[in-house]
This record gives structure tokens, sequence and C-alpha cells, in this order.
């Protein structure tokens, strides 16, 4: 098996800045790896809001996270800013699978890449959708290559 590389910043459509925090720091000096899970989430779940699509408050239907994944190239740390870039890699009927790097500001390679699987389900039943809504679809299609 061939070891992961790191991605370049044009393998992704859609950029968030992001921000570490002096508590994120873990005592080895750098990133705590559940950190870089935690910007993942946020950098997906802030371009959906962003687009219209995720209403985290009220919104009929929600994403579960049922799968995660990163691989980790160098070592990020507090006052570091951050670059998610995002990309879907699979879109089914009613899952999706992003992508994310991470990339230290100013680095043109990500410090580290990772996945999520989200599921869409109906917030009150927790099943997944029939379909996903047409504000999702079209959030969906900017994150695509």
């Amino acid at each position: 098996m061939m070891r992961p590389q790191p991605d370049a910043r044009n393998a992704y459509p859609r950029f968030v800045s992001l921000t570490t925090r002096w508590m994120d720091n873990d005592a080895y000096g750098h990133l705590n790896n559940v950190v870089y899970y935690s910007l993942f989430d946020t950098a997906v779940n802030r371009l959906l809001i962003e687009a219209g699509a995720l209403d985290i408050h009220g919104g009929a239907v929600i994403g579960l996270v049922v799968e995660t994944h990163c691989n980790f190239f160098e070592s990020l740390a507090f006052p570091q800013g951050v670059d998610a870039g995002v990309r879907v890699a699979h879109q089914g009927r009613s899952s999706v699978r992003y992508e994310i790097g991470l990339f230290a500001e100013g680095s043109d390679l990500c410090a580290a890449r990772g996945h999520f699987v989200h599921v869409y389900v109906d917030r009150d039943s927790r099943r997944p959708v029939a379909e996903l809504p047409l504000a999702y679809l079209s959030a969906l299609k900017a994150l695509t290559p």
C-alpha cells in the first residue's frame, strides 16, 4: 500500500479560514488529534450554513457523521491560522463524503488530510432522507471539483 501524500491547495474548490486556540495545543506542543476532526466539521458546516443549506437550530434535515479518517503530514499549533480546503468526493442519495485538507496559513501542501461521511436524516425520525433537499444539492455542487 502506498503511503498517503499531502494534497496541494488546487485540489480543493473552496476554503474556510479558521483560527487555532491556546487550548487546542496538547502537552506535545501541537494541536491535539481531536482538534483536527473539529476543524473538519467546522469547515464543512460553515460552508453549508453560509450556502443556506444547513439550519442547525430548526432545519428539517441534519447530517450525522458515520465515518471519519485523518492522515497527518505536519504538525499544526496555536497560534497558527489554518485554511481548510473542502471538496465533495462522493454524493449518494442521502450521504456525502467530504474530504478536507488543513493547510498552515501560506503553505502550499496540507498538514493533514481527512474525510468524513455525513448521512442526512430527518431531524425528528433520524431516518435517512429520500433525497437531499435542493439547497444541499446546490451547496454540494460548489464543493465538487
